[in-house]
């Protein structure tokens, strides 16, 4: 195996082994909601003026899979439609008090999750960090370009 099949096994082996670990304390915090609508309600908060356009570039989804997810969260009244006086056409997502209560749970198992492996980050040098945040960019620009 040549070293770029190596990394990319590797990252895959990380990134299941980090989804495995997680989430049974994901399934008991937010039961009720599948990973996908957890992905939905954190990009709504964090995406100003989130509609259907936004949310499946940011959730690498359909626009359909999108309609699908808030029509769902809206029913359990996690989210809420809404229009721009200024643009009519357009429709509109945000979190309800409810949904914040759910992004807040969210967020604080990712600080929690952050917490436990500390000791992974604690010695890496700055230049670690910008050596693999490059390599990310790098292939995200990649794969960006294939799919354009």
């Amino acid at each position: 195996m040549d070293k770029r099949q190596q990394l990319m096994s590797e990252l895959m082996d990380l990134c299941n082994e980090i989804v495995w670990i997680n989430k049974p304390e994901l399934e008991l915090a937010l039961n009720g909601y599948t990973l996908n609508e957890i992905e939905l309600i954190e990009n709504i908060s964090l995406i100003p003026s989130a509609n259907a356009t936004k949310l499946a570039a940011a959730s690498y989804m359909t626009r359909g899979a999108i309609s699908k997810l808030t029509k769902k969260l809206i029913g359990k009244n996690i989210i809420e439609s809404y229009q721009d006086a200024k643009n009519k056409k357009e429709i509109y997502f945000r979190l309800t008090t409810k949904g914040q209560k759910v992004n807040d749970v969210h967020q604080e198992l990712h600080r929690s999750f952050l917490d436990r492996d500390k000791e992974v980050f604690k010695n890496m040098t700055d230049e670690e960090f910008d050596t693999i945040f490059r390599f990310i960019g790098r292939y995200r620009h990649h794969l960006k370009k294939i799919t354009d």
